[in-house]
């Protein structure tokens, strides 16, 4: 027990899209009998500043509907209508369509939308609030089993406040994965708080301190590039066409926001994307011009540039003793097919059900037999995903004439055949597999 008697069924370090989504997506289901808390230091922080945007995929934008979150959304979010893929050379001048999708999953239902991170992050904390999930801002620093024989004492009065005291001094000797029979994690924060849970989840990113507590070990490769984010204004309107060029150094995709403005994610080798974004600015818009061309008139980038090192890693596990691993803390991919965001918020579908259904049985949310369902469902398909982009990172960031001639056929086939054109679609937008019921706009 925390020194207080505090206590949370589930506590989520992380307040990003992952972690807050999951918040909601409890309260909506379970209401305020079952306390939420996430431990975040920037919530409630401005994001006004943040210009980076999301690809958000049909069947994450029904999870968002179901969950009261779109309709706040809606007027900033971006239909992707239509797709076309090229893979040409840099200096090529003519950059011909080798595959094109239409852009609807359902009549009337694009298969993605753009949005600014700034608009989601700030409904899901308002929803968030709304459904009454605790938000603390401030980090899960410690965490120690409870011993069984105190946690079932109930709140500890004067004399639980000494043993309290020493669990606490132990945290960081501690091995987080302690006895199977431990009923809650005593997880100590930055602030000085502490608090009682039965389940903590690690949605506190790529470097979860979390997932390093708990000894669970990360396996994969850095892929030697790193992305280019940035945002461009240009002249003529995108009428919603996401456009992605395979250039020998990898994609450069190009993202329609809303108005005469587009998302760009650009794929360099590492030290070649150091060089670009360090460009005074009138070279930096060159480069970009290079890649972007001018079909849409004249460009100019805005906001901040930004660059990510690109790789591949899967946690060895998603579970350990009473925590829970999701988004970018379990699993970080290339962004070639733009499924990373996506595919966090499909491990918060699937926590979250599985959560739900046993918090209505009157069973332990955190306990193993929970626990490894979720890791059942979500750990295979997280390993295809990633291999699946990786083999496609491998393919179009390659310059051999021979594999480009073998991949645009490739792509040529495609683009002939309805069919595979509508699986290609429906999995893209999250629709294809065992697919959780709020990805299919089912309330839990």
């Amino acid at each position: 027990m925390s020194p207080a008697g505090e206590r949370s069924d589930v506590v989520i370090a992380g307040g990003g899209f992952a972690g807050l989504t999951l918040a909601i997506a409890l309260r909506h289901a379970v209401g305020p009998t079952f306390s939420v808390t996430v431990a975040d230091p920037m919530l409630g922080r401005s994001h006004a500043d943040d210009e980076r945007a999301s690809a958000i995929v049909a069947a994450v934008r029904r999870l968002f509907d179901t969950l009261g979150v779109w309709p706040r959304v809606t007027e900033a979010a971006q239909p992707i209508l239509d797709m076309v893929v090229t893979d040409s050379r840099l200096d090529d001048v003519v950059r011909p369509a080798f595959l094109t999708f239409a852009g609807e999953v359902e009549p009337g239902e694009p298969f993605a939308h753009m949005i600014e991170n700034r608009f989601l992050i700030a409904a899901l904390e308002a929803r968030a609030r709304e459904l009454g999930v605790a938000l603390r801002a401030t980090a899960v620093e410690d965490f120690a089993p409870v011993d069984p024989e105190q946690d079932a004492a109930g709140p500890p009065g004067a004399a639980d406040a000494a043993p309290a005291a020493a669990t606490a001094g132990r945290f960081r000797h501690a091995h987080p994965a302690p006895a199977a029979d431990a009923r809650s994690l005593l997880l100590r924060f930055k602030d000085g708080g502490a608090t009682a849970a039965r389940l903590l989840v690690a949605a506190d990113g790529a470097r979860s301190s979390i997932r390093a507590r708990a000894g669970i070990a990360v396996h994969g490769w850095n892929y030697r590039q790193s992305a280019i984010v940035t945002n461009v204004a240009h002249e003529r309107d995108h009428e919603g066409r996401a456009v992605e060029h395979f250039l020998p150094a990898g994609p450069f995709a190009i993202l329609p926001l809303k108005g005469r403005r587009s998302s760009i994610v650009w794929t360099e080798t590492t030290p070649e994307a150091e060089r670009i974004v360090a460009l005074p600015d009138e070279a930096f818009h060159a480069e970009i011009e290079r890649r972007f061309k001018l079909h849409l008139g004249e460009i100019t980038a805005v906001g901040a540039r930004r660059v990510h090192s690109l790789g591949f890693y899967v946690a060895r596990a998603f579970v350990a003793e009473r925590i829970a691993l999701i988004g970018d803390a379990a699993h970080v991919i290339h962004p070639i097919a733009g499924q990373g965001l996506n595919m966090g918020l499909r491990d918060v579908a699937a926590l979250a059900e599985v959560i739900v259904d046993a918090a209505r049985l009157g069973l332990d949310p955190g306990s193993a037999v929970v626990l490894e369902r979720y890791q059942r469902w979500r750990r295979f398909d997280t390993m295809s995903m990633g291999l699946a982009t990786d083999a496609l990172n491998r393919l179009f960031s390659n310059s051999s004439a021979a594999v480009r001639v073998a991949r645009d056929l490739g792509l040529g086939l495609v683009d002939r055949l309805p069919s595979l054109k509508r699986f290609f679609i429906r999995e893209a937008a999250g629709l294809v597999g065992e697919v959780p019921r709020l990805l299919r706009g089912e309330a839990l």
